[in-house]
């Protein structure tokens, strides 16, 4: 069966690349459109009372199959292919391809070079942009914002150690849906964390226990090494050590380190044992 959360289809409406597959009144071909604002919401629903199912960034390309009418378009992702409502005022037309990319946890945009500016977009880790020249301690884009070089790396930049990203979201709010330093859940900080590492990954801890690493014994807590993947049902942490691991989590309701055997401990005691542990290659 097709997941609904990665298939561009409703009774009324498919994507006309699954035609022949999906029954639906009518198909469409779909146009794509580029996110222009710095985080856009992509909803279940046109409506911003919807769930929250994730967060676009700023420079990603989406198909957009349909609008409503009343400020929301339908559509998906190109990234990791997640499918939703976003709203019409965060698309544009794509223009240049992006260069580089955030790699700073937030960042801003000035509209000219100097910081006493007062900004015109604050900027958030993996949003991609178009960069035109250098201004001094400046990257410009082509949209003139001025980006602290500091907080810029090229599109092909990847970190070495997507664990010691995931840390430096200790203390982040907790979002459902949030992949942000602004508010973050569980598999939106795995995901970011991968992505800026170069690696990619799925958006929903599901999805990235069936994608991602190959499977160790669930029981065996005591070989667990620096970057391993333990995953309960709807809830996924990253192993720092054979101690401790990092997750964003509604208990903290925040991102946190936690002892390894207190977290399985606690979890358990609320109904759910480890489904799986994955080690990365």
């Amino acid at each position: 069966m097709d997941d609904p959360r990665l298939t561009p289809a409703r009774p009324d409406l498919a994507a006309a690349f699954l035609k022949g597959r999906i029954t639906a009144d009518r198909y469409a071909t779909g146009e794509e459109f580029e996110l222009v604002d710095a985080l856009a919401p992509l909803r279940q629903a046109p409506s911003t009372d919807a769930m929250l199912l994730t967060q676009a960034l700023l420079g990603e390309r989406v198909t957009i199959y349909d609008r409503s009418g009343d400020g929301f378009a339908w559509g998906q992702l190109q990234g990791d292919g997640y499918v939703g409502w976003l709203p019409d005022r965060a698309l544009a037309r794509p223009r240049a391809a992006p260069t580089h990319r955030i790699t700073g946890l937030r960042t801003f945009g000035f509209p000219g070079p100097s910081i006493k500016l007062p900004p015109i977009e604050t900027l958030v880790l993996g949003s991609t942009i178009t960069v035109t020249r250098e201004n001094g301690p400046f990257a410009v884009t082509d949209r003139g914002w001025h980006v602290p070089l500091c907080h810029v790396g090229d599109i092909g930049h990847h970190a070495e150690d997507f664990v010691a990203l995931a840390e430096q979201f200790i203390g982040t709010p907790y979002l459902w849906g949030g992949k942000s330093s602004l508010g973050i859940d569980c598999s939106g900080l795995l995901q970011l964390s991968l992505h800026a590492a170069g690696r990619r990954c799925p958006r929903d801890s599901d999805m990235q226990q069936r994608a991602l690493g190959t499977a160790l014994d669930a029981a065996a807590h005591d070989d667990l090494r620096r970057g391993d993947l333990i995953f309960w049902h709807g809830h996924v942490a990253i192993v720092r050590d054979s101690d401790t691991l990092v997750h964003a989590n509604a208990h903290h309701m925040a991102t946190a380190i936690e002892p390894i055997r207190d977290a399985v401990a606690r979890i358990g005691s609320a109904g759910s044992r480890i489904t799986a542990i994955k080690r990365l290659a």
